[in-house]
């Protein structure tokens, strides 16, 4: 699972027809221990998250279970809004 920050939103008024009917969101994923910067991507938002919001995303073959749409040419899916993250920087990995 990652975490990120949506920032956008995508609109397509031309796409796959098994993403018709989904909110496409742009997601800042966000290293909480390192703070490095982590390119953008978009995911399926099946939570009804928005700008702004901390979220927790899912990818790859957990990313359609999510939206129980497994022919469906999707590589991430939001599956929770995060109220907090506490991270403790002392423990070395």
């Amino acid at each position: 699972m990652i975490i990120g920050k949506v920032v956008g939103n995508v609109w397509a008024t031309r796409k796959e027809e098994l993403l018709n009917g989904f909110k496409l969101l742009v997601i800042k994923p966000i290293n909480y221990y390192t703070n490095e910067d982590l390119k953008t991507f978009v995911a399926v938002d099946s939570i009804g998250a928005g700008i702004g919001e901390t979220v927790l995303i899912v990818m790859g073959s957990s990313a359609r279970k999510a939206i129980h749409k497994k022919e469906a040419p999707i590589d991430a899916t939001v599956v929770g809004i995060i109220d907090e993250v506490e991270i403790n920087r002392e423990i070395k990995v």
